[in-house]
């Protein structure tokens, strides 16, 4: 273990492991990090810890014991929970009242605060948003130990500097997310997955919840009535289950993310090297993809970056890479993020190396 002041050394679970039980307890760890000079890497549930090209860090930040629901409302949607909550806890709580936060399905050990901080999304965003639209209010610990809130925890809020939504994909390099608000979704009582020939049939439907496309076939989920089911069923015209059936995201030695504009989706699968698993989300332009090489990775990246897209490492075992970079072209914005990363972290130690041109 690091040398620790006392107030710190009682929060230790493991060698160089925190687990901070409170906003306080981050701020003073973060305090400390940055007098220090100590790279924290902030830990949920590890199911995205493969993002970036991190160094290895001089201290842990476990969110094992923020796990809290800390107020639901749903009369008014809205769930405040603590970022350490896990996704799957979070959406049994939920579907008890016929509700939903959208968050991403088949989420393994995902935390809602990993979630955020990594931009993942549900497989209905098409149809229901992402994760930025979905977060009201949140509370978060700068780098030099600030503890801020941002927005408001009502649907319509307009007040102040947008917070919450600077979270979602930023790794965590604007500050630890301690809490958050959602705004949540009524869920239908019935749904069902059609499996059709093609995703040009789901437009025989008005708005489905998701098209999806993987190696063998493509689904079309939707939702409501029994009546409506039965109807939208009977246009889709495929074979329909009862229930939604997400598919398992695609493993192998290498994972990817490849965003594309949503019109472009075909061309990519298509571009596709044959021995790549993926799932395609119809409607929204991104391919989860994995495989056991990385040949070909770089003409499909140059190809999507062209395009207006990206191709990026989510996964790979270490030394894969072999010096291919694991989030491509730098973007356009990257200086103003630099700025941005120096006002909320000055010393630049929560997961530094996550973000393009290793930030």
């Amino acid at each position: 273990m690091k040398s620790l002041p006392s107030d710190l050394a009682r929060l230790a679970t493991e060698p160089d492991t925190l687990a901070p039980e409170s906003a306080e307890d981050v701020s003073s760890i973060l305090r400390h990090a940055s007098k220090e000079g100590l790279r924290v890497q902030v830990r949920g549930g590890g199911t995205r810890s493969g993002f970036g090209a991190p160094p290895t860090p001089d201290l842990v930040m476990s969110m094992e014991n923020l796990t809290a629901v800390e107020a639901y409302e749903p009369d008014d949607l809205t769930l405040v929970v603590q970022a350490g909550a896990r996704v799957d806890d979070v959406e049994s709580t939920l579907i008890e009242h016929n509700q939903t936060a959208v968050l991403p399905e088949r989420p393994g050990d995902s935390t809602v605060g990993g979630v955020i901080a990594s931009g993942a999304s549900s497989f209905k965003r098409g149809r229901l948003f992402g994760t930025r639209e979905r977060l009201l209010e949140a509370t978060v610990v700068t780098g030099d130990g600030r503890v801020v809130r941002g927005g408001g925890r009502v649907v319509k809020n307009v007040t102040g500097y947008d917070l919450p939504r600077l979270m979602v994909g930023a790794f965590g390099s604007l500050g630890v997310i301690v809490s958050v608000c959602l705004k949540l979704w009524p869920a239908p009582p019935d749904r069902a997955t059609v499996t059709v020939d093609s995703p040009e049939a789901a437009a025989e439907v008005a708005r489905p919840l998701a098209v999806l496309q993987d190696n063998e076939s493509t689904r079309v989920y939707v939702w409501g009535t029994a009546a409506e089911i039965e109807a939208q069923t009977a246009k889709l015209g495929g074979g329909a289950e009862a229930g939604h059936h997400w598919p398992a995201g695609p493993v192998d030695r290498f994972g990817w993310s490849l965003r594309v504009p949503p019109a472009n989706l075909t061309g990519a699968i298509e571009r596709l090297p044959t021995e790549w698993r993926y799932v395609a989300l119809h409607g929204v332009g991104e391919i989860r993809a994995a495989s056991p090489r990385i040949d070909g990775a770089a003409d499909l990246r140059s190809w999507a970056e062209d395009e207006g897209g990206r191709l990026v490492v989510t996964d790979s075992p270490e030394g894969g890479l072999d010096g291919f970079d694991p989030w491509g072209r730098p973007p356009p914005g990257i200086e103003f993020q630099k700025r941005l990363i120096a006002e909320f972290d000055p010393a630049r130690v929560i997961n530094p190396g996550r973000l393009p041109g290793g930030l």
